[in-house]
């Protein structure tokens, strides 16, 4: 079953009865009452500052393994909150993680940055652009990334994936669509994150991102190759909005749709929210030594012609 990706962008008040969810939300002249199943949702975005939750509320959502993000004045997502008891075997894990030898980190990565490439190439492929280059880069990633292909991919592919602006600049901080990407990249996030603990890792302890600051490094490897999947949205997207860099209500519709969009996994179709399951359980089985490699989704698709590919 597909979880559910909400937002919440008014004043509201957020409540537990009878184990659902029980949300009052605030509008000019209007109190609307909403009661939503738990069981059913992946993700809540908190994007106002007139939002309150009650702890009974907050606690039944961390029991069902619901990542709850919470986004700034700029409606920007600064933080998130994720269970620490996600499965059964969650210690057992634990420790097969944290004894991951270098070679077998290095391994993952390397499996990592080429999934990576390989969908960034499919994403230029769609639009009628030659990837040739960045498919033989991907071929050539060693253990580590140890010649730093996923660098020399990036500068290539940013330089040509937003066709309408030849002069676009990935930075967080930057002209439009970074912005986009930056709230696209920040559902993923928390869809890889959520899918790591439900899998009994610690989202914490990265095989590549060792930052002390960065509460989840883990998340930040795994979600790589799954960034060219945001950057599809983005794509159709511009077709339909005015680029600016401000994100509207109508934005963040189009975003809140990348956990539902389809990716190739496994070889089969399946919604993102289901494929991120199939990676985060292949790597646990990694780290136990049960398998070589993680399951990575691939992006297949018919040439661009104005729609999104699924």
């Amino acid at each position: 079953m597909i979880k559910r990706t909400l937002h919440f962008g008014n004043p509201a008040y957020l409540s537990l009865s009878n184990s659902q969810l029980i949300v009052k939300i605030n509008e000019p002249n209007n109190e609307r009452r909403l009661s939503l199943v738990i069981e059913d949702i992946g993700v809540i975005l908190l994007d106002h500052q007139q939002i309150s939750i009650t702890h009974g509320a907050m606690a039944a959502l961390l029991e069902n393994n619901v990542a709850l993000i919470t986004c700034n004045a700029n409606h920007m997502p600064v933080g998130m909150m994720l269970p620490l008891d996600g499965h059964s075997l969650q210690n057992e894990r634990f420790r097969a993680q944290l004894a991951a030898s270098e070679p077998l980190k290095k391994q993952i990565w390397q499996q990592t940055i080429q999934a990576k490439i390989r969908n960034q190439a499919a994403v230029l492929e769609w639009q009628n652009i030659k990837a040739t280059t960045m498919n033989v880069w991907a071929n050539d990633v060693k253990s580590g990334d140890s010649e730093y292909h996923e660098g020399r991919a990036a500068a290539w592919y940013w330089r040509r994936v937003f066709t309408d602006i030849p002069s676009f600049i990935r930075d967080r901080t930057g002209d439009a669509p970074n912005q986009w990407l930056n709230y696209g990249y920040a559902i993923l996030r928390a869809v890889i994150a959520r899918n790591l603990v439900g899998s009994g890792l610690l989202a914490t302890l990265g095989v590549h991102h060792a930052n002390k600051y960065n509460a989840y490094c883990l998340a930040d490897d795994i979600m790589e190759p799954y960034r060219p999947v945001s950057d599809i949205m983005i794509i159709q997207m511009m077709t339909k909005h005015d680029l600016v860099s401000d994100i509207t209500v109508e934005h963040k519709k189009d975003l809140l749709q990348i956990p539902a969009m389809d990716v190739f996994i496994n070889g089969e179709r399946s919604p993102l929210l289901v494929a991120v399951q199939s990676t985060t359980a292949s790597l646990a089985k990694v780290f136990e030594g049960k398998i070589r490699k993680v399951v990575y989704p691939t992006l297949s698709f018919p040439k661009k012609e104005n729609r999104l590919p699924f």
